[in-house]
């Protein structure tokens, strides 16, 4: 079996208003140790098992970190979990944090898709977000990242962000689609609780779109982008025929995965493995033990099967029946025929011979639907 291998950067510039991810301002300090630490905990976490199929490098920011430090990591997975050359090996990047000479060290490592959070082509939303770069920045790191020889590159974006209107979400999609990236991801705007967007809702100071604007974002943006010619393969993202994430497509299949570094999980064996969440506690205990472990989860049969649907139903294929029955050795049907029928009859459903999946009205009450087939273990 073949997992995919994800690596936790945890620093970054500052910390932007909405983010709840587990990164940590500064720390340049501790940016060799921690390269070390991660690469010590691949070589004592896999012996003996699965290789990687797909390699990811997130965070945070893991541009701030040096070609050496960078490179220190990913021979680890290179060289123990035998990841293929040519294996999709994605690093993601702040516009602020990547010129071309870096972007060139990038691809000499063995990184060949790189995600670029850009979040919006307005300065004033970006300044609001408290994102550490400019509209412009985006663009350079773009024609940068395509002259040193990018291939393969994403740009992120978010809607629903304060004071955003129509007109400015329709002219961040439009210069977003003039950049010609191979892959685009949405993600609406959540306001996770500790966050200083959270703090600012609670006084009444966060000026956010309804939600029958944030309806009209996404729409709007799922109908420029299929013009253009992607294909919507997941509700967030949207890719040109040959470039969907093949690493994030294990998670949605609710398939085994490694994760390294602080605050990582692992998938392994029906057992989910966080590891501490700070980075000097997670380089001390590497050192000291080999294992930063320091939460682990087994899941239940029952717990496995609705996740799988859950996760499957937002690709836009849905969940695959047939290996749903492989996996589990029993029809769907069989287990959630009640969630079913009523999803079904309220058309946010559809099953067809092999697969069930959102209906366009279903993609856009995703949340709720996936709710249905959320059960404690004494009802599945």
């Amino acid at each position: 079996m073949h997992r995919a291998t994800y690596i936790h950067i945890p620093f970054c510039i500052s910390k932007c208003h909405y983010c709840d991810f587990n990164s940590y301002p500064g720390m340049s300090s501790l940016f060799d140790s921690y390269a070390d630490a991660v690469a010590a905990e691949i070589r004592s976490a896999v012996r003996g098992r699965s290789r990687a199929a797909t390699l990811y490098v997130g965070g945070g920011t893991p541009t701030l970190m040096n070609e050496r430090q960078l490179c220190t990591m990913v021979e680890a997975a290179q060289s123990v979990l035998g990841l293929p050359p040519e294996a999709e090996a994605t690093i993601e990047a702040n516009p602020a944090t990547a010129d071309r000479s870096k972007m060139e060290g990038l691809l000499t490592i063995g990184f060949n898709r790189i995600s670029i959070g850009g979040q919006s082509f307005e300065d004033v939303l970006l300044e609001r977000a408290g994102r550490a770069h400019t509209a412009n920045d985006i663009h350079d790191v773009v024609i940068d990242a395509r002259f040193a020889g990018f291939a393969n590159l994403s740009l992120d974006f978010i809607y629903s962000l304060p004071g955003q209107d129509i007109a400015m979400w329709q002219s961040t999609l439009r210069e977003a689609t003039d950049l010609k990236p191979d892959h685009v991801s949405l993600y609406e705007l959540t306001v996770e609780q500790g966050t200083p967007f959270a703090e600012m809702l609670a006084q009444g100071n966060l000026d956010l779109p309804d939600e029958d604007t944030q309806i009209e974002m996404y729409t709007m943006a799922e109908s420029v982008l299929l013009s253009e010619g992607y294909e919507r393969y997941e509700i967030s993202n949207f890719a040109k025929p040959g470039f969907r994430c093949e690493h994030n497509r294990f998670y949605w299949r609710n398939e085994e995965y490694y994760g390294f570094g602080a605050g990582a999980v692992s998938y392994l064996d029906g057992k989910r493995a966080k590891n501490v969440a700070n980075p000097q506690e997670y380089v001390r205990r590497i050192q000291e033990t080999g294992s930063a472990v320091d939460s682990v989860e087994e899941l239940s049969r029952e717990a496995v099967m609705g996740e799988t649907i859950m996760l499957g139903l937002r690709m836009s294929e849905g969940v695959d029946c047939d290996g749903f029955r492989e996996r589990f050795s029993v029809d769907i049907e069989q287990v959630y025929q009640p969630e079913m029928d009523k999803m079904v009859g309220m058309g946010l459903l559809e099953l067809n011979e092999s697969h069930l999946r959102l209906t366009p009205k279903g993609v856009l009450l995703a949340n709720e639907v996936m709710a249905e087939f959320v059960r404690t273990d004494s009802t599945a």
